[in-house]
């Protein structure tokens, strides 16, 4: 794997950049002052909130662009790169459908806040590792501002439970089981292939100079704009089969040992 020419790093956040335990190791950080010696651009590329990514990266949270809400949202430096909308109309049809499914808690995604219902206000201490600033509301289905995602948690498991009930929303939305807890309903555009492109065109990037890690079906697109994509070796069966190079798990620095690799060559 020669990674000389690489000139972008895109990383996901959950069970890629952060270990189990959710954290960024310091190694990262040091790592990332070689990569922008280097002018090499890093992304963190995430279906969390905008927020919390930024949290998480907090040293280097305003040196580098961030891809929020799978793909939806994107930022750099405060500038907003790419913002896309769920479609008008869609909210309440999701809605009805998750109705029927227990123990479903969707979370309406703004671009500054998520709202999720009095009816998930247990549900709390949970979202609050993925979501910084949010509100709890009276009714999801009166909610009239704009979105840009549903997210929808599951105890149990995202794709046993939720993908199923939603999945008749594929020819309408893009529908994504992000995590083993997690399905993500936005609009057609609205995924992390779709920012990442915008960003390899604003700066003349090309797949062969792109290197991208992942572990989950929410990677996939941006994946395929790589060639240089690497999955976790703790990586969804889909996402292992996608890539062209495998690395350790997120526990073992997966991340690190390929960026320790490159940056030899420089």
């Amino acid at each position: 794997m020669d990674l000389s020419r690489i000139k972008l790093v895109v990383t996901d956040m959950d069970g890629t950049l952060l270990n189990s335990k959710h954290q960024v190791s310091p190694l990262f950080f040091d790592l990332y002052k070689q990569l922008r010696k280097n002018n090499i651009l890093f992304v963190a590329a995430s279906g969390r909130q905008f927020g919390s990514i930024a949290e998480k990266l907090a040293p280097i949270r305003d040196e580098i662009i961030i891809i929020a809400e799978n793909g939806a949202f994107a930022v750099q430096q405060g500038k907003e790169l790419v913002s896309t909308p769920l479609p008008g109309g869609k909210k309440n049809e999701v809605l009805e459908k998750l109705s029927s499914v227990s123990d479903a808690h969707p979370i309406l995604c703004g671009k500054g806040s998520a709202y999720l219902s009095e009816s998930s206000r247990e549900f709390q201490s949970k979202l609050q590792e993925y979501y910084t600033t949010y509100e709890v509301i009276p009714d999801l289905y009166e909610f009239d501002q704009e979105i840009v995602k549903i997210a929808v948690y599951h105890d149990i498991s995202s794709e046993q439970y939720i993908y199923p009930a939603v999945r008749s929303f594929e020819s309408d939305l893009q529908v994504k089981v992000s995590g083993e807890h997690w399905v993500d309903l936005s609009h057609p555009d609205a995924h992390k292939g779709y920012a990442l492109k915008k960003i390899q065109e604003n700066y003349g990037i090309s797949p062969e100079e792109t290197l991208v890690f992942g572990d989950y079906n929410n990677d996939l697109e941006m994946m395929s704009l790589a060639t240089y994509s690497v999955a976790m070796a703790n990586a969804h069966p889909n996402v292992l089969s996608a890539a062209n190079y495998q690395t350790l798990t997120n526990d073992e620095g997966g991340v690190e040992h390929i960026l320790q690799k490159m940056l030899e060559n420089f």
